[in-house]
């Protein structure tokens, strides 16, 4: 797995614990199937037995593994919603990828006129990302936090966002609704992002809600289609 800086990580184990989380959501993993000896699964994805063994007891915590003595560890294919990234919906063609980003810039500034009306505030802070899915790279983001919900500090971000928010900022994003449309790649897009300025790719505009009546988060994702694919699942 791709290394990045201590401060955007997240722990091991809970990267091993998502990727498994969403290939149970893509049916990559299915109801009732046997994961591999973890030695061999281990080896596979590149860590100790040790963190193997805190990933699946994290799934088994959730619900979504039984560990059989003597037999082996088995799917069990519940309710993937507790997971660190259960509101991001890209995944590759052939479904899943465990979430990662970079950070390209994090800024406090007025909002421009051309977002849209969210949170209380003028100003906000304005998180710029290049996205992958494991090292895929498949899309750029721009994230708007409304300063009533507190400042994104540029010195200690991580990959996962809503995390940082729950751990740093002491609230959570309870719910978004998405808007998936075209739109054309943006100036700001570096050069290893897939597509260049102004090439029509996916897009999706996010409204996410904490426990207060006005959104308090807005962003807007460029992904390359070749790449990857938005996916709703309803259960």
């Amino acid at each position: 797995m791709t290394s990045k800086t201590d401060h955007q990580n997240l722990p091991m184990y809970v990267q091993i614990t998502e990727l498994l989380i969403r290939d149970i959501g893509a049916g990559r993993l299915i109801d009732g199937e046997r994961l591999q000896p973890e030695r061999e699964m281990s080896i596979r994805l590149g860590v100790s037995v040790g963190t193997l063994r805190k990933a699946l007891k994290e799934l088994e915590t959730k619900g979504l593994l039984e560990r059989v003595q003597g037999s082996g560890n088995y799917i069990r294919a519940g309710d993937q919603s507790s997971g660190v990234y259960a509101m991001f919906r890209l995944e590759l063609h052939e479904g899943g990828g465990l979430p990662r980003a970079k950070t390209l810039d994090v800024d406090f500034v007025e909002k421009p006129a051309d977002l849209p009306e969210f949170g209380t505030s003028a100003h906000g802070s304005r998180v710029r990302r290049l996205r992958s899915l494991n090292d895929t790279i498949i899309a750029v983001e721009e994230i708007w936090l409304d300063e009533s919900a507190g400042r994104v500090d540029k010195t200690s971000v991580s990959e996962s966002l809503y995390r940082y928010y729950q751990q740093q900022l002491g609230f959570w994003i309870s719910r978004a609704e998405d808007r998936v449309s075209i739109g054309p790649v943006p100036n700001w897009a570096p050069k290893e992002f897939t597509k260049p300025v102004g090439d029509t790719v996916g897009f999706i505009e996010r409204f996410s809600w904490s426990d207060k009546p006005q959104a308090v988060e807005f962003s807007r994702t460029w992904f390359d289609p070749d790449r990857a694919r938005y996916v709703q699942r309803l259960r």
